[in-house]
């Protein structure tokens, strides 16, 4: 027990770098992509479970019971970023494909390990969670139609079953959070904070492994591809971040930051579960080369993100 927590410790001592090299490993080690690529649905459930698990229930509730403001930060992320993506892409001269793949990742609700994200850069976890999981029961409401309208896409999935998908997901990771929670007791997980963040790297790394399935061979004959792919999912991601927090920066500059960090970070692994076969290849390879900034921006713009919250509080406070 004492050598897994060391190691756990380790990792989350060092988890913005290690996110980053997730990545790479499932890039460098296609088979190891190919063995772990069907827990994928499990890498997405876990990493929420364990943010349920640290943050305070009653600061969720909170969030919960403010209603409009809900209404407008799940608006924003499921409906206003996919529309301004689509308008600033419509007239460019990409691939279809890949306009399709940054569409719906705007259109996408934050990555479930958004809260974990926000605890390891001292942000707002529990707006994290709420945003996160209330865009994940209206997604099936929202998507198919934008999808259609804005893409001429046709999402061949009934309301029913997309929402059961979710449901697995959501009531999945409330479960296992609520009674790791329960067991354990706020006190003590408070104490292992570090451990818990070196799980919640750990399950993100295996997620970025299994999500790489199929790319090293696409980026051995299309090289070109790939890479723009890759260069537009820096560049939405730090786009659609700015965009959210400048948005929402009234609410303070913890919680805007959490927006932002929310907006540019869309679960695009949730998008593959749920299309299965229905997604165009060159869009998956865009779902996958996105992950890259998701996993090498927290490391690069922790700095920024410190700087920024920090720099707001003391005129707050002057």
């Amino acid at each position: 027990m004492s050598l897994l927590l060391a190691v756990l410790n380790w990792l989350g001592a060092h988890a913005p770098k290690l996110l980053a090299a997730g990545v790479g490993i499932g890039l460098l080690l296609p088979d190891l992509a190919a063995l772990v690529r069907p827990a994928l649905p499990a890498f997405i459930i876990l990493p929420l479970a364990i943010a349920l698990m640290r943050i305070d229930w009653a600061d969720m509730a909170n969030y919960g019971r403010r209603l409009p403001l809900l209404g407008l930060l799940s608006g924003w992320m499921i409906v206003a970023s996919p529309i301004l993506t689509w308008l600033l892409l419509k007239p460019t001269p990409l691939p279809e494909p890949l306009i399709t793949g940054i569409v719906l990742m705007a259109a996408a609700p934050p990555i479930v390990s958004a809260a974990g994200m926000a605890l390891i850069l001292k942000l707002e976890a529990a707006v994290a969670v709420v945003v996160t999981v209330a865009t994940m029961w209206l997604l099936p409401l929202v998507l198919p139609p934008l999808a259609l309208l804005l893409l001429g896409l046709e999402i061949d999935i009934s309301v029913g079953d997309f929402m059961l998908r979710l449901a697995l997901f959501v009531v999945g990771a409330f479960a296992i959070g609520g009674v790791g929670r329960l067991l354990l007791g706020p006190a003590r997980i408070q104490r292992l904070a570090q451990p818990f963040d070196g799980l919640f790297v750990l399950f993100m790394v295996l997620f970025a492994i299994a999500i790489m399935d199929g790319v090293a061979a696409e980026l051995a004959v299309r090289p070109g591809y790939v890479l723009l792919a890759t260069a537009m999912g820096f560049l939405f991601n730090i786009g659609l971040q700015v965009a959210g927090a400048a948005a929402f920066w009234w609410l303070g500059p913890r919680t805007a930051l959490s927006v932002g960090l929310m907006s540019g970070n869309c679960n695009m692994g949730l998008m593959v579960v749920v299309l299965a076969d229905k997604a165009d290849f060159d869009t998956v390879i865009f779902f996958a080369m996105a992950q890259v900034p998701m996993y090498t921006l927290p490391a690069l713009l922790l700095p920024l993100y410190r700087r920024l919250a920090a720099t707001a509080a003391h005129k707050a406070g002057a």
